[in-house]
């Protein structure tokens, strides 16, 4: 299937456009410091997890002046301290790709939506078999791993989201000018948890 190719302002357009149509309340994983905070409509009741004690003392700052009230969560994605259903909303950009366990993280995340809960997702993904950037992947991902907060550039994160049973609304796989290895895969996924109406 043929992939639109997009430059970075491109994409930071998309994400804006899809992280703003989270309403209620919203779990951001792996929030980083905090740069994702202007998308969000400004009626969200934002919630964010991040392990990295660096980032998260930068996003506790960031999240104050957003005027969100909640202290961001020391924890990691496969373990998140929430009960069951108790969100309406999980977003995460960039974070799928640096989990120990996809599988692990996206049951915790169908575990505290709501039923019918959204999720949106964006990330670059690997490239399709038999592709030359997808060997490129493969060779990097071990060096990527360790030097880039875990990162995996061989993901098939479109696949784990079908797998956790989440159902897509709008996916787009986009292609993103980049240097010095050419275009980056990249997965927006806008879609739902089972059930709900």
């Amino acid at each position: 299937m043929a992939t639109a190719l997009i430059d970075d302002a491109g994409l930071d357009d998309l994400e804006r456009e899809f992280l703003g149509r989270v309403r209620g309340r919203v779990l951001e994983i792996g929030a980083g410091d905090g740069e994702n905070f202007g998308a969000f409509d400004p009626g969200v009741e934002w919630q964010g997890l991040e392990p990295d004690a660096k980032r998260r003392a930068e996003l506790a700052t960031r999240a104050r002046e957003w005027r969100h009230t909640a202290t961001p969560l020391d924890a990691r994605a496969e373990s998140i301290p929430l009960p069951d259903h108790s969100v309406d909303a999980v977003v995460g950009t960039y974070v799928l790709c640096s989990v120990d366990d996809p599988a692990a993280a996206l049951a915790e995340v169908r575990r505290i939506l709501v039923p019918g809960g959204r999720v949106i997702f964006v990330d670059h993904v690997v490239a399709p078999p038999g592709t030359l950037k997808r060997a490129v992947q493969w060779v990097a991902t071990p060096i990527s791993k360790r030097v880039c907060h875990g990162c995996h550039w061989d993901r098939d994160t479109e696949r784990a989201l079908a797998e956790a049973g989440f159902v897509g609304g709008d996916i787009r796989r986009l292609r993103v000018r980049s240097m010095p290895f050419g275009p980056v895969p990249m997965l927006l996924f806008d879609g739902r948890a089972p059930g709900g109406d």
